[in-house]
């Protein structure tokens, strides 16, 4: 009983399989991390982002200012890059003169166009997280299994079997699914907490499209060329 039986240890002494299992392991469950980070400062700007146009939207400032400043800013935000595309679209319609309900039509296309597309972006790499959380468990799984089953076939040559003797084969497996639940784990909350996230932003994104929506149909009156009031 005195073998050693820390992780390391166990992970050293194991199979070339189970070694590829728990290495394959580490690696996704690095990878989940650094995805997991990403998302925490992409999302977190995002909101600082929104929250800093919408005040700027409902301060009174000219519309065709904003307009100006947000299709000119390089790092603009989800909310404004939304405003300007439904921006965009009013005034060319506008400027062919068509009729009031085109003009809303395709200002609202315009815009769920361009949500659809941060929606999008906002989601890259969401996936990868789903995937992690329900493949790392399967993964370590297979690992234990194959663990054990090179341990058992390891005993059938021994003339006496103990405690001693089946327990490091053992750990040596049971180490893969321990692994695959430390990489699985934290991707399947990074996932959850992420995609409600992305839906709380959806929901803002689709209430200030409504209600812009209202200002533009204020507006469907004005002659071509005069900038749009609230």
């Amino acid at each position: 009983m005195n073998q050693d039986l820390s992780i390391v240890s166990l992970i050293m002494h194991a199979s070339w399989v189970v070694q590829l299992v728990i290495a394959g392991l580490l690696l996704m469950s690095l990878a989940s991390w650094a995805v997991i980070f990403g998302k925490l400062i992409g999302i977190s700007r995002i909101r600082g982002q929104n929250e800093s146009f919408e005040q700027e939207f409902w301060s009174g400032k000219n519309l065709s200012d904003l307009y100006k400043t947000a299709s000119n800013k390089v790092d603009s935000a989800p909310m404004e890059r939304l405003f300007a595309s439904g921006m965009r679209e009013f005034l060319k319609l506008r400027d062919r003169q068509l009729d009031a309900g085109s003009q809303l039509d395709g200002a609202r296309r315009a815009m769920r166009a361009s949500l659809q597309r941060e929606l999008d972006t906002m989601e890259g790499n969401i996936g990868f997280l789903a995937s992690v959380g329900s493949v790392s468990p399967y993964v370590g799984l297979f690992g234990t299994v194959w663990g054990i089953m090179h341990a058992f076939v390891g005993l059938s040559n021994l003339q006496q079997v103990t405690l001693s003797t089946v327990a490091p084969g053992i750990a040596e497996a049971l180490v893969a699914t321990a692994i695959g639940l430390f990489a699985a784990i934290p991707a399947v909350v990074a996932y959850n907490r992420f995609s409600r996230d992305i839906d709380r932003i959806a929901i803002q994104l689709e209430s200030f499209m409504d209600e812009f929506s209202n200002i533009l149909q204020r507006n469907v009156g004005n002659a071509a060329g005069t900038a749009p009031m609230r």
